[in-house]
């Protein structure tokens, strides 16, 4: 087999991937449709500025905590 031919043969194997991945591929992107319709997470009154800190493991500020 020349080179040539070798690299089309592989290119061909490469083009689809296995069932299984195609599964995973389908569910990947029907998260991401999911995460995208999402609701934004509701407005704090009176708590940090930022991402959630229970989320992160920042739950105090100077020694106060807040949203509790």
């Amino acid at each position: 087999m020349s080179k040539a031919e070798d690299t089309a043969n592989s290119t061909e194997r490469r083009a689809q991937p296995p069932p299984a991945a195609q599964r995973a591929l389908a569910e990947a992107a029907a998260r991401r449709r999911e995460a995208a319709q999402a609701p934004a997470p509701p407005q704090e009154l009176g708590g940090r500025h930022g991402p959630d800190p229970a989320r992160y493991g920042d739950w105090e500020v100077k020694g106060i905590a807040s949203d509790f």
